[in-house]
């Protein structure tokens, strides 16, 4: 690689302009990503109302996922610290404490979410916790609370049972498969920095 020197020359500093760039054989190439190729057997307008939703999904699961990582590890921390608490009193204010520290951090930015948004992050917490919201909320809030969240997340069209199934389920297997294109560009990529 030839030094800085001579690749700067005396340009000043309007005279660059900054670009993705790889070496390849000694040779500086500029790069660029290419948007991806859909291929299909139905029509355009089909094909690009998919495109429409897997986008939609793919916005959803970029914003929700961060949270949905954050609810699953503290869910399955508050699950082990549950079982070395015997005392239903003892219980009771662990779970309160730990409620109103995950209500001042997501209050404000889980209230921000679009009803959709909210469904996929009920997938994600599924997924991240191998229990659906529904059993989650019965089992830390008490059966009423749960019937009552679930009668609201039917009115906006959401269901607190849903399984994750990602074998059976397209939306599903969409999710996941999201999910491994963000693990692999951003949380296990030893690179990033």
């Amino acid at each position: 690689m030839p030094p800085l020197s001579v690749r700067m020359k005396n340009w000043g500093p309007n005279d660059t302009l900054v670009v993705a760039a790889l070496w390849y054989r000694n040779e500086m190439h500029t790069f660029r990503e290419q948007e991806g190729v859909w291929i299909g057997r139905g029509s355009a307008a089909k094909q690009a109302k998919q495109i429409k939703e897997w986008t939609r999904l793919r916005n959803a699961v970029y914003v929700t996922y961060p949270y949905a990582r954050i609810a699953g590890n503290t869910i399955n921390d508050i699950q082990r610290n549950l079982a070395g608490i015997l005392e239903k009193r003892s219980r009771k204010k662990f779970l309160e404490s730990r409620e109103n520290e995950l209500r001042t951090q997501f209050a404000d930015p889980l209230t921000n979410l679009s009803v959709y948004q909210g469904k996929v992050l009920m997938k994600l917490i599924n997924r991240q916790t191998g229990n659906n919201c529904y059993e989650l909320l019965k089992e830390y809030k008490g059966g009423v609370n749960a019937r009552l969240y679930q009668t609201v997340a039917f009115f906006f069209g959401g269901n607190l049972k849903q399984d994750w199934e990602p074998n059976s389920n397209a939306t599903d297997r969409d999710i996941e498969n999201i999910i491994r294109e963000i693990d692999g560009a951003w949380y296990n990529n030893p690179n990033r920095r």
